[in-house]
C-alpha cells in the first residue's frame, strides 16, 4: 500500500505541523501546489490531508465550498482518503460537553461554511475510502506568532500580564500541534483498514487564563496577573476588516467553558496523555529565550508515549 501522503496549505500552522510528523512516521510527504490540478497532484497518493485555506476571503462563500468539492473530486479520482482538521466553533452556543453526537449551531458566516464543508465529507464517505475529521481547539505552537496564544494571551508578557479573550476562570480547549499531528499519523495508520466517515474529537489542554497567570508565576518567580482584551479595537477595525469582523462573532465562543465529550478519542487512544499546562508554558518562554526556576524546568520532562498507535485497538471504531 503507498506510503505517500499529498498536504494541502503545508504552508500553514497544521500543514507544516503535519508534514513533520508524517515524515518523522516515514511517509513519503509531497506539497501541493495551488493553482495546480489537485487531482494530478494526488495520483498516487494514499491520503490527502486537507490543511488548506481559501487564497482570499472576500468571496469565502464562493471560494471554501469550492475548495472542498475539488478535494473530494481530487480523493475520487486518485482512490486517496482524506483527513480533514475541524473545529468547535460549528456548535455555536450550544451547551457542552461537545462531541460528535452534539447538535450543530453555526454562529457566523465560517463556521456555516466549515458546517457546509462537513456535511460534504459526510456525503462523499462510501466504502472506498476512509473520511477523518480531526476536531480540536485553539492551536498552540510555541514560536508561531498566527496563534492566539502567542498573538493575544502572552503578548503582554513583558508587563507580567495574560490577556483573557473572556471571564478569567473559563477553561478553554488548546490543542498543542505537536500533540494533535502525532494523533493524526497514529488515526490515519488504524483507517488504512477501515472506510467512512469518522469524527475524532482531540481533548487537547484545557486551562483558564487564571490558571495560565498562576503558572507563569510559577515557573518565572514574578506575579503574574489577567487582563482584558480590548473587543472595543475591534469594532473600530470591523468596518474595514473582515478578519475583525469575524474575530468579535467570535466573542461568545471565550465566554463559555469548554468541555468535551472525549469518549469515542479514549475508545481509540486508552492511554493517550496530553502535553501538560506545565510543559506547555516551559515550551513558550523557552521559546522567547525567557528564564525560568529550576523546579519550572523539571515540568513534565519525562519522555511521553511515541508510537500513540500502539495504544490503540484497530478494532475500534475505526
Amino acid at each position: 500500500m503507498s506510503r505517500r501522503i499529498l498536504i494541502l496549505g503545508m504552508g500553514g500552522l497544521f500543514g507544516a505541523a503535519a508534514a513533520r510528523a508524517f515524515r518523522a512516521a516515514g511517509w513519503d510527504v509531497d506539497r501541493y501546489r495551488r493553482g495546480s490540478d489537485m487531482s494530478v497532484a494526488a495520483r498516487g497518493a494514499r491520503w490527502i490531508v486537507n490543511a488548506m485555506n481559501p487564497p482570499g476571503t472576500l468571496d469565502l462563500e464562493r471560494e471554501l465550498p469550492q475548495m472542498t468539492k475539488e478535494v473530494i473530486k481530487a480523493a475520487r479520482n486518485s482512490g486517496a482518503s482524506i483527513m480533514a482538521p475541524g473545529n468547535f466553533h460549528v456548535y455555536g452556543k450550544t451547551s457542552t460537553p461537545w462531541g460528535p453526537n452534539c447538535p450543530h449551531s453555526p454562529p457566523n458566516l465560517r463556521a456555516r461554511l466549515n458546517d457546509e464543508a462537513e456535511k460534504r465529507y459526510q456525503d462523499a464517505a462510501d466504502a472506498d475510502r476512509s473520511i477523518l475529521l480531526l476536531r480540536a481547539g485553539d492551536f498552540i505552537m510555541p514560536g508561531a506568532q498566527q496563534t492566539l496564544m502567542n498573538k493575544i494571551t502572552l503578548s503582554r508578557l513583558h508587563k507580567s500580564e495574560v490577556v483573557a479573550l473572556g471571564p478569567a476562570q473559563k477553561r478553554h480547549i488548546h490543542a498543542d500541534l505537536e500533540d494533535l499531528t502525532r494523533v493524526a499519523v497514529s488515526l490515519v495508520a488504524s483507517a488504512d483498514d477501515t472506510s467512512g466517515y469518522f469524527e475524532v474529537p482531540f481533548p487537547g489542554t484545557q486551562f483558564s487564563a487564571e490558571e495560565l497567570a498562576q503558572n507563569l508565576s510559577s515557573q518565572m518567580d514574578q506575579k503574574f496577573k489577567v487582563t482584558g482584551y480590548p473587543w472595543w479595537s475591534l469594532a473600530l477595525k470591523a468596518p474595514t476588516s473582515r478578519a475583525a469582523r469575524e474575530m468579535r462573532s467570535m466573542r461568545y465562543f471565550y465566554q463559555m467553558d469548554h468541555q468535551l465529550d472525549d469518549s469515542a478519542f479514549r475508545i481509540i487512544f486508552p492511554d493517550y496523555e496530553t502535553k501538560s499546562l506545565d510543559r506547555i508554558v516551559f515550551e513558550h518562554l523557552y521559546m522567547r529565550g525567557l528564564k525560568v526556576k529550576p523546579e519550572g524546568q523539571a515540568a513534565d520532562q519525562s519522555p511521553r508515549a511515541q508510537n500513540h498507535g500502539q495504544a490503540m485497538s484497530t478494532q475500534t471504531i475505526l
